[in-house]
């Protein structure tokens, strides 16, 4: 069985109403191989 838990900060913020806020999150999650709460808040944040 395989399974995975989205972290609920990842889901905020891939739904800002600002795309190019949720494109560099999205970029961002792309570049990690876990999940990285905290850089995808710094990249949302730039």
């Amino acid at each position: 069985m395989s399974w995975q838990i989205i972290p609920r900060t990842l889901t905020d913020l891939l739904s800002d109403p600002d795309p190019v806020k949720a494109e560099r999150v999205m970029k961002a999650m792309f570049g990690m191989k876990k999940i990285n709460v905290q850089g995808l808040v710094d990249a949302y944040e730039q």
